[in-house]
C-alpha cells in the first residue's frame, strides 16, 4: 500500500448540504428557513428577548458577588510531594518552597502562592516553605521527621507588574481598603 492509495471506507464520509442552491436539491428558495418572520431574515438576535415581557435574567433577584480579596493558591498535596522525590524531580535535602516546585514542574504559575494538604502518604523526611498548609499535611510532614513553616506570599516584581494593568475601578476599591 502506497500514500496514494490511502482512502476512506465506502459510505464514512458525506459531502455536505449545500444549502439554497435551487428547487431540485430540496433546500433552494427559502434555505430551510421556512416563510417570512425575523428567524427567516439574517441579523437575528433575539436570545433572552421575550417578546417585550420583562425576560427572565432581569426577573430574577441578583445574587453573590466576587470577592476582590480572595487568594487563588496553587495547591500541593503530601502524596504528590512523595512522588516527585521517588522520581528525582524534587531533593529531599533541601528546602522545598514554591520557587522548588515550580523548577520541578509540579507547579505551573506561582499564583497566590502555595497551600499543602494532605492527600496520599510521606515517608521522606522534608523541610518545607509554604504560604498555607492544613492541619493534616502538618502532621504528616512532622510525623515523617520534616518540618513546615508557613510564610506570608511575596509577589514578584513580575506579578506587581501585572498589578499595574488591573481594572481601574478594582484598584480604587482595593486602595479604599488598605486605607480602612
Amino acid at each position: 500500500m502506497r500514500l496514494n492509495e490511502l482512502r476512506d471506507n465506502p459510505g464514512s464520509t458525506r459531502p455536505r448540504k449545500r444549502i439554497g442552491r435551487g428547487i431540485g436539491s430540496g433546500t433552494g428558495k427559502t434555505a430551510g428557513r421556512g416563510h417570512k418572520g425575523q428567524k427567516s431574515r439574517s441579523g437575528v438576535a433575539i436570545k433572552g428577548f421575550e417578546g417585550g415581557q420583562m425576560p427572565i435574567y432581569r426577573r430574577l433577584p441578583k445574587r453573590g458577588f466576587n470577592n476582590i480579596f480572595r487568594k487563588n493558591y496553587n495547591e500541593v498535596n503530601v502524596g504528590r510531594l512523595e512522588l516527585a522525590i521517588k522520581e528525582g524531580k524534587l531533593d529531599a535535602s533541601k528546602k522545598i518552597d514554591l520557587d522548588a516546585l515550580i523548577a520541578a514542574g509540579i507547579v505551573r504559575k506561582p499564583k497566590d502562592g502555595l497551600r499543602l494538604l494532605a492527600k496520599g502518604e510521606l515517608k521522606t523526611k522534608l523541610t518545607l516553605e509554604v504560604n498555607g498548609a492544613s492541619e493534616a499535611a502538618i502532621k504528616a510532614v512532622e510525623g515523617a521527621g520534616g518540618s513546615v513553616s508557613v510564610v506570608e506570599f511575596q509577589a514578584s516584581e513580575d506579578d506587581a507588574a501585572k498589578s499595574d494593568k488591573v481594572d481601574p475601578r478594582k484598584k480604587k476599591r482595593l486602595e479604599r481598603a488598605k486605607k480602612a
